[in-house]
């Protein structure tokens, strides 16, 4: 059951994540770089930081892919390198997940955090973090998008993707 969950969980991630970047291209660079009150200042500083996170989760509980310096580190000034790198981060959360073994769920990680704590966490209340966190800062994003002026930004409901026409995952 857990499996299900979490394998819908990364789809419902990459597939989200594709609305997201869609409409954020939408946009002039200007716009998309100009601080407007969010957390991140600005859609582009958002989007860098979710990508820092998945960075940072994925590394936690693989032991592979880049170590960002900071949370709020800007990776890529280019949006279509941030876009690039986002579809390739998305595929390999993808991959993961899909061959993680109901077992997989308690295996133990140990990590220390920004400000070097040390902490100990099983992988499936980390990775139900890992996308929490993701839709904490894509509410900001979609936001972001409204103040922005995109008049109607894709929904980024776990419906949509439920209900999508498509049954490939």
């Amino acid at each position: 059951m857990l499996k299900d969950r979490f394998d819908e969980l990364a789809a419902y991630n990459r597939f989200v994540n594709a609305r997201l970047y869609e409409d954020a291209a939408s946009l002039a660079d200007e716009a998309r770089k100009r601080p407007i009150g969010l957390f991140f200042k600005s859609l582009h500083g958002t989007l860098n930081h979710l990508l820092v996170a998945d960075y940072i989760w994925l590394r936690r509980m693989t032991g592979t892919g880049p170590q960002p310096a900071r949370l709020d580190q800007i990776l890529y000034e280019d949006f279509s390198e941030l876009r690039a790198a986002r579809v390739a981060e998305d595929e390999r959360i993808h991959g993961f997940v899909i061959g993680l073994t109901e077992r997989d769920y308690n295996r133990l990680l140990e990590y220390r955090n920004s400000t070097g704590m040390l902490f100990q966490q099983a992988l499936g209340p980390a990775l139900t973090h890992l996308f929490n966190h993701q839709a904490h800062h894509r509410g900001q994003a979609h936001a972001g998008l409204t103040i922005l002026g995109v008049r109607e930004p894709q929904s980024f409901d776990l419906l949509a993707y439920q209900r999508r026409p498509s049954t490939v995952a």
